[in-house]
């Protein structure tokens, strides 16, 4: 099993990932999933053998992460297959996991588990001091090719927004190792990816204006179009009214990572 994550919390585009209670399963018994499937793909790239079942509620195309989990479990599965220990090969996994997603966000805290900051084929877990659940607002339709997201992203930005994203990613960290809480909606701030895709979803938008105001902090998750926010349980309440069309997901955060279900 390896969990969903949401990626880049805001200004943390390509490093920060936050790893949610969504399971991506494997198996070897059960309907066999087509050679195609990211999961399978992954597995047979390091030796896995027989037919591999797949099932998930993770929405693909959504942002939560689905591909990266799907290729960690396919991944795990091999490890497992060879009859070896996640644990003593889960640093080569993310790499592998990284290097089949094109970049890290996404893949690090579905095998690591938690909050991750990764760097190349660097990464690390970083403690969460804010007692606080996952909330995502998964649109009713529509879906966001990573690829073309990306693609539409500039290639040049100017340097006073550089430098914007740099200090909210410092501060972000600061703020969920410490459980300053009060800093986190400034934190969650971003000037490189957010905007620009936002324009293409104003379903996002406005569920993003609406979480911001009601949570803790709130951000596109991944290239959308769904929005994660981080609440506090209290916050709950009447949260979905006003929200666009779709469903609210309420998620813990997942602090195992891939591993081995008996």
């Amino acid at each position: 099993m390896a969990p969903a994550s949401s990626a880049n919390l805001g200004p943390g585009f390509d490093a920060l990932g936050l790893a949610v209670d969504l399971p991506f399963r494997v198996g070897f018994e059960g309907d066999p999933a087509e050679e195609t499937h990211p999961a399978v793909v992954a597995f047979r790239s390091w030796g896995g053998q027989g037919p591999l079942s797949c099932r998930s509620p993770i929405p693909p195309g959504r942002g939560l992460g689905f591909s990266a989990a799907a290729r960690v479990a396919g991944l795990g599965a091999a490890v497992v297959q060879r009859g070896e220990d996640l644990d003593a090969v889960r640093h080569d996994l993310f790499c592998r996991a990284a290097e089949l997603e094109g970049h890290p966000d996404n893949a690090a805290p579905s095998v690591f588990g938690g909050l991750t900051v990764c760097a190349g084929d660097t990464a690390i877990r970083v403690p969460v001091a804010i007692d606080a659940v996952v909330v995502a607002w998964v649109p009713a339709q529509g879906s966001t090719s990573t690829a073309k997201s990306r693609a539409a992203l500039p290639q040049q930005v100017p340097f006073t927004d550089a430098v914007f994203n740099i200090g909210r990613s410092a501060l972000l960290l600061a703020a969920l190792t410490t459980g300053d809480a009060d800093a986190l909606s400034a934190a969650t701030d971003d000037r490189l990816h957010q905007q620009q895709r936002l324009t293409r979803v104003p379903e996002s938008r406005a569920a993003l204006t609406h979480l911001r105001d009601r949570t803790l902090a709130a951000w596109l998750s991944g290239s959308g179009p769904t929005v994660a926010a981080l609440a506090r349980r209290d916050e709950l309440a009447d949260l979905e009214e006003g929200l666009p069309d779709g469903r609210l997901l309420v998620l813990d955060i997942d602090t195992t990572g891939v591993h081995l279900e008996r």
